[in-house]
């Protein structure tokens, strides 16, 4: 896989590149900046050697359909002022722009396309759609890992039409998950939350063999200590989902890796309430599992000390309410501790984990934050992505 910064001369090349400017939005304000900040490093590269940019990204689902309210214009503006450089917005129909139309102006950097996903030929990973975009361009970057996961035009079938290269933060990406599936330094442990094991049940069975400890936090601690025996009152859980937990603690056995779930818990009456420590065998029918207790935030902590390389995947349990937030919290300082004197490789994945992180403003204290999402978890499974195939 080539990087761009391995290419020679860009000088004057017109570099079309492709990001994940996916950012939450509200009431056309920028809610989080996190997926903005990653792709800076990129275009100040890009602009220092004198290229022209083409920027395609997207933001939200609107299926091929123009729709106002998910249009990156705000995102343009926003991208303007933090890199301090003036970006042509380009809200036309892409499919009648041509090569010549673009930088008319000579002193013209950037340039800033409109929704990629307005087209219902994104999706589709059309190639004529492909070749047209391509047209614009002599070379292409994806700066995308998160979107890598999806075969679709500007990610996968665009790569058959111009030399094509990783981004600086794509490949910062890959290398990190490498250190914690391929090129590991142990004990590894993964701290793994959500709601759901069946969504991460090949994670898990790909993570065992590999790691010396998972740690199972929030609602997937719920389903494997009701399915221990335990009463978990009314808190989130999984229905059908036994088997699945028996073949977890029968892969670990076999492969040495040690499992950990909460021997004590915090409950509430409502994600509102004031928070009560308990022990598993004390939890009533009305509770609400809301966070780890003390005991188990100990053996947590004992259990991130002896350890080398670190995944975190998922807050340990409800964060939003700083009553239930001192799990995750706990966890965060743990790693941040051991970064800061280079004894532990960290990676961090996930929405809320990344939240949990943004609100201690500590995103610079892990060795590496991922906005992946769902690209994230399909190359922890051992999936190969579609945009690292392209690349390839």
């Amino acid at each position: 896989m080539n990087n761009i910064k391995d290419y020679e001369n860009l000088i004057s090349k017109r570099v079309l590149l492709r990001l994940d400017l996916n950012v939450p939005l509200k009431n056309g304000e920028i809610v989080d900046e996190t997926r903005i900040i990653k792709i800076v490093p990129v275009l100040e590269f890009l602009i220092k050697r004198n290229s022209k940019i083409l920027i395609i990204s997207h933001v939200g689902r609107p299926k091929g359909k123009v729709n106002k309210d998910l249009s990156l214009k705000p995102i343009c503006e926003y991208l303007e002022k933090k890199i301090k450089t003036k970006i042509n917005f380009i809200s036309e129909n892409i499919l009648k722009i041509k090569r010549d139309d673009l930088f008319k102006n000579p002193m013209e950097k950037i340039v800033f396309f409109e929704n990629i996903r307005f087209y219902a030929e994104e999706e589709n990973n059309e190639s004529n759609f492909s070749k047209h975009i391509a047209s614009f361009a002599d070379l292409f970057v994806n700066d995308a890992f998160s979107c890598s996961h999806r075969t679709h035009a500007s990610v996968c079938k665009i790569t058959e039409f111009l030399p094509s290269f990783a981004g600086l933060q794509f490949e910062t990406e890959v290398n990190a998950l490498k250190k914690v599936t391929i090129e590991v330094k142990k004990p590894i442990t993964c701290i793994i939350g959500g709601s759901k094991i069946s969504t991460k049940i090949d994670v898990i069975k790909n993570l065992i063999p590999r790691f010396n400890n998972i740690i199972f936090v929030g609602g997937m601690a719920n389903n494997i200590m009701r399915s221990k025996g335990y009463k978990i009152g009314k808190s989130i859980s999984e229905k059908n989902c036994g088997s699945i937990i028996e073949e977890i603690f029968e892969i670990s056995k076999n492969t040495l890796c040690e499992i950990t779930y909460p021997e004590d818990v915090l409950i509430g009456k409502s994600p509102d309430d004031d928070a009560q420590i308990k022990d598993l065998k004390d939890i009533a029918d009305d509770d609400l599992i809301l966070d780890v207790g003390p005991k188990t935030l100990k053996k947590i902590k004992n259990i991130i000390e002896n350890s080398k390389t670190i995944l975190w995947n998922g807050p340990a349990g409800y964060f939003e309410n700083p009553n239930f937030a001192k799990g995750s919290i706990e966890i965060a300082k743990s790693i941040i501790k051991k970064n800061k004197d280079n004894s532990i490789y960290s990676v961090v994945g996930g929405g809320d984990t990344v939240a949990v992180i943004n609100q201690l403003d500590a995103i610079k204290d892990f060795n590496f934050v991922s906005t992946a999402g769902g690209a994230f978890l399909e190359y922890l499974e051992g999936k190969e992505l579609p945009g690292i195939k392209a690349l390839n």
